[in-house]
This record gives C-alpha cells, structure tokens and sequence, in this order.
C-alpha cells in the first residue's frame, strides 16, 4: 500500500477491552504502519499503552459523557484539537462523540466517518434521533452484513455512504503456532488441571449477562447429562469464561441453575481470561449460544483463526462469521435442544472437529483478518481524502 501521509483522529468514549476500542487501537497501529499519525481522543482506559506503544498519541478527553452540555463542548474541544494538530479527518467510533464529531466535522470542514460497532435498537422517537449521529458520516462504516442492513432499513443510508468492513482477527496473536505449550498448560492449571479427566473441552467465552446464553447452555447440558452417563455421549467438560462486570446475580443464578440440573461435575465457572488464545487452543469446541443476534460475532472469528469449529445460534452477525457444516454448527436460537444436539455431535466425531476447524482456520485468513479490515478501512479514508486506493 502506497505511503498515507495524513492525520486521523479517532474518537471513541474509553479504552477498555471491548470490540470498538479494540478496533481503534488496531486502527491506531495500521495507520502510522501506512505512514501517518494517529490520534485517539478517549476518556482512557488499559488500551492507552497499545496506542502508545503502536506510535500513536492518546488525547485524554470527556468524550464518553452523554449529557448535551457536554456534547456541545466536546464539539468545540475537538476542533480546537483538528486545528491544532493538522487533523485531515476525523472517525468516530460511539454515538455520543459522534455527535461532538459531526460538530467539530462542520466546524473544520472536515470529512467524517463514523461506525456502528453495534446494531442499535430504534425502536422509538429518541434511540432513532440518538443513534442518528452515526449516519451523518460522509462515510459510515458497519461491522456486519447484518449491521449494515439495519442501518439501510432504519436510516436510509445508501450504498454511496454504507461500507460493510467486518472486524478481524489478529493473526499474529491468534494463531495456534504463537501459543506455547506452557502458556495452554497455565490454563489447564488455573481451571482445574486433569481434575475431569479425558473429557472434551467446550468453552463459552462471554461476559455473563442474560443475552449471551450461559443459561441456555446449562439447560442443554442438562439434556445431555443421561446420553453421558449411558456413555452414548463421551464425557463433557464445559468452561464459562467471562466476568459477572456488575452481574453478581445473573451469577449467583448461573450457580443455582449448575446445582439444579446436577451438572457441577460438568460445568465450571471461571471468571475472566487474560490469554483468550491460549484459553481456546485448550478448547476442543466454542460455544456462542447468544439469544439475540451478535452485531458482529468476533469469538467464532478468533477462535476459528486457532482452528476451533464454533457452536452458535443461527442469527445475526453468527450467520455470517459461521458457515454451518463447512467452518462449524449453528443452532436454532434459543433452543436448548438444538444447542444440545450439536454438542453431542461434535463430540462424537472427532474427524468433523477437526475438518470444520481447519475450514474455520483457512476462511479467517482469507475474509476476517486484522490486516484486511485495516486496509479496507484506511482506502475509506483514501477516498475521502482525495486520493484512490
């Protein structure tokens, strides 16, 4: 790619670990790789080091408050930063500094784009109004198909402004030959060690909140529990890895439901990971069971990248990171029955494991790479800058 000798300032409310902050530090990186300089207005957060450490520049600002004096301020404080750092164009990756964005955008004569890292409900007057200062972009990216399709539905944004560019994964960190055998036995040893034997290994990766369906898989266990006794199914082990974040009952509940359905000798419940890749390459299957549909669907993209096949439900971004029987299984959403029945197949066929893993490896590096959103993203950039990709 030719030299991109240009100043981007990328906007989003903090720098913590979910998918629009990770996207702004990958960004970040890819956009001083190209040649130019990055800059990330943010309230912070542990992504800051990335940024730096990337060679772009944090700008601390008050861009995650929502109330209206403060978005008429921060319009005016990112202008005054555009003028002063020579900014060429401004992205913005949240609905309330958009609207900041879009300000300082008019102010400056800035182009702007802006992304919906999520399909945001409008299903009344204000949520419409609010979320409509993500398509006042001159170019307005989605993370999905079915992202995009419900900004075209919703708002109307046509296919001269609507850019479908899927978030990635980054091969370099989720690629099974970077995870050293020390690193998977870290894991094994903090859930457990050989405590369940020769079971298979299931994984959900999810923070625990209702919507990500750690209830339902519980429930499809239970289902399970006879076929394993009777040895019509081998021995299960399934790993709920995510933290309760603000959601001690839901977990509490969770617990409750493990002794109801008298799976505790099949389920645990681990809390947060710190090494996802090595989390997966100890997996022999991800579970993805959400019950309403993922804007995107990042966890079939990095555990496919380990050569993991996915079990997810059958909507949203999932249809679309998830090939069923080519790179995994989806399952009717919200069917504990149907969520079972592709348990039990996976793990009674060791050689399907394996030929969907190596399909969900081989369709990451082709279409859901770091590198790939990054250049589609940066020739946005190029076109509205004058220059062709």
């Amino acid at each position: 790619m030719t030299s991109f000798p240009y100043t981007i300032l990328q906007v989003v409310p903090r720098l913590g670990s979910g998918g629009a902050e990770r996207t702004t530090a990958e960004m970040a990186a890819a956009i001083v790789e190209a040649g130019g300089r990055a800059l990330v207005a943010s309230y912070g957060g542990r992504l800051e080091a990335d940024i730096t450490r990337a060679g772009g520049e944090f700008i601390e600002a008050p861009v995650h408050r929502k109330d209206p004096a403060s978005i008429l301020a921060n319009g005016r404080m990112l202008a005054r930063i555009i003028r002063k750092r020579g900014v060429d164009l401004i992205h913005a990756r949240s609905r309330g500094p958009a609207w900041s964005a879009a300000a300082a955008a008019r102010r400056t004569g800035l182009p702007l784009v802006t992304t919906f890292h999520g399909a945001h409900s409008a299903d009344n007057a204000f949520k419409r109004w609010y979320n409509s200062s993500l398509v006042k972009g001159d170019a307005v990216i989605a993370n999905s198909r079915f992202t995009g399709e419900r900004i075209a539905a919703d708002y109307g944004v046509g296919p001269d402004r609507l850019k479908v560019i899927p978030r990635g994964a980054d091969l370099k960190v989720f690629n099974p030959q970077a995870v050293s055998a020390d690193r998977v036995k870290d894991i094994d040893a903090a859930w457990g060690g050989d405590s369940k034997g020769a079971a298979l290994r299931f994984v959900l990766p999810a923070r625990l909140t209702p919507w990500k369906g750690q209830s339902l898989a519980i429930e499809a266990a239970g289902l399970l529990q006879g076929q394993v006794s009777a040895g019509k199914t081998p021995s299960l082990r399934l790993v709920l890895c995510g933290g309760a974040q603000g959601e001690q009952r839901y977990e509490a509940r969770l617990r409750a439901q493990i002794d109801e359905r008298g799976v505790r000798d099949m389920i645990q419940l681990v809390g947060e990971c710190a090494d996802m890749p090595a989390a997966f390459a100890w997996s022999d299957a991800v579970i993805a069971p959400s019950l309403r549909p993922e804007p995107f669907g990042r966890v079939a993209v990095e555990a496919g990248a380990m050569g993991k096949p996915v079990i997810a439900a059958a909507h949203g971004g999932f249809a679309e990171t998830v090939v069923d029987d080519e790179t995994g299984i989806l399952f009717e959403p919200g069917s504990a029955t149907a969520l079972a029945g592709a348990i039990a197949r996976l793990a009674g066929d060791g050689a399907l494991r394996d030929r969907l893993g190596d399909a969900a490896a081989a369709r990451v590096r082709a279409v859901y790479s770091t590198q790939a959103m990054c250049d589609a993203t940066i020739n946005v950039y190029r076109s509205l800058l004058g220059r062709g990709a």
